[in-house]
């Protein structure tokens, strides 16, 4: 590390990310990927959660509504709003170094060309379906402009999405401004709800029910105390491509396959948000960003032409201001192999958290996407010889 502050930086980076707790299950009273003895590489934090990485926040709004045949405009809904605010609140006005990656673009990330531009992400990011882009970034502006009057960073927000309209009313736009109200109000730095939440309600992933997951990765002690943290929003892959740990899950668990009474399951898409505390620059944070793919890669997937793979990574360790300059510490290139593959290590987990905390929703005509059955999984990791037994 390189700058005149390098002392003090330290000081404060060892105290911004939670350390590992002997259990690694978030206290919602959902089942995780590691209580099912799922092996994985590294280290979590105490959450094993984005929110491990200190100043981070998360809300969401769930909106569930109505069953049976689709009447558009009425429902059945399932969908909803996640909402990821770097800094808290509080210090929301605060831009921070960031970097976005598209792997696949068939796909909507809302203000990326201005982050690209710039190296800093201005304001929250907002996870959403696909018709709900429009509404989500309006309501980011009008609740960013109404909490900092005096502030430019909520002109050009970050709003992701992907495909929920197997399951839910699409074209009913049932996502209000005050449903994103909600999820940016009600974001805390506690442990994160997965599965059939916020954004993720009505998300699907190989075939089975999925939507939001999340992990973190505490790097070795000589990396300075580091963390990362990963919150996915996946929906994406077929059932014959899952692997979980290796093991090549989904040609293992054949049945329990989608119930589509009209139309047909779309491939769909995966968003992946990546926070650091780690002093890097934007061009080191693209480099980080594009090692969600390897993540994505290794429960299976392989990114088909209808996926939308949008991933932005960003820092928490904001270059500070001195005489009007702004002065940055940073890691060496040669110090970033800990955080890319601790990126890699948490997108993967994240993605398996997901599908585990899901559970079977009925939607739209009665379509179906069934849980990842837990018993059935842990008996396949057994049959392998990866099974962590209980």
């Amino acid at each position: 590390m390189h700058s005149f502050s390098q002392n003090v930086l330290l000081f404060v980076l060892y105290g911004l990310c939670a350390f590992a707790a002997a259990s690694y299950g978030v206290a919602t009273g959902l089942i995780r990927a590691r209580d099912l003895g799922v092996p994985f590489e590294g280290t979590p934090g105490e959450l094993n959660a984005i929110t491990d990485v200190r100043g981070v926040e998360v809300g969401q709004t769930t909106l569930v509504e109505g069953e049976g045949r689709l009447v558009v405009g009425k429902g059945p809904v399932r969908t909803g709003v996640t909402a990821i605010l770097p800094l808290g609140k509080d210090n929301l006005n605060r831009a921070v170094p960031a970097a976005v990656f598209s792997f696949n673009g068939n796909g909507e990330l809302t203000g990326s060309a201005w982050v690209e531009e710039s190296g800093f992400l201005e304001g929250p990011v907002l996870l959403t379906n696909t018709h709900s882009v429009g509404v989500a970034r309006d309501a980011v502006v009008e609740w960013g402009t109404r909490k900092f009057p005096d502030s430019a960073n909520f002109s050009l927000p970050v709003v992701g999405e992907t495909w929920d309209g197997e399951l839910n009313d699409i074209g009913g736009f049932h996502v209000k401004k005050e449903d994103v109200f909600a999820a940016l109000d009600g974001a805390t730095s506690g442990p994160v709800v997965e599965g059939n939440v916020g954004g993720g309600t009505g998300m699907r992933a190989f075939g089975f029910k999925a939507g939001i997951g999340t992990a973190s990765r505490i790097l070795a002690k000589g990396a300075d105390g580091l963390c990362v943290g990963v919150l996915v929003q996946a929906n994406f892959g077929r059932r014959d491509n899952l692997i979980v740990s290796g093991v090549p899950v989904g040609q293992e668990i054949g049945d329990l396959q989608p119930l589509i009474h009209r139309g047909s399951e779309k491939e769909g898409s995966i968003l992946v948000v990546i926070a650091t505390n780690a002093p890097v620059l934007p061009h080191q944070l693209k480099r980080i960003a594009k090692r969600a793919a390897l993540g994505v890669a290794r429960t299976g997937a392989v990114s088909t032409n209808s996926s939308g793979d949008l991933f932005l990574a960003f820092s928490t360790a904001v270059p500070v201001l001195v005489d009007g300059r702004q002065q940055w510490s940073t890691l060496e290139n040669d110090d970033l192999d800990p955080l890319l593959a601790s990126t890699v290590q948490a997108t993967e987990e994240a993605i398996i958290n997901a599908l585990v905390a899901a559970q079977t929703m009925r939607g739209i005509n009665g379509n179906t996407f069934y849980a990842l059955p837990h018993e059935r999984l842990r008996e396949v990791l057994r049959k392998y010889n990866r099974l962590l037994e209980r």
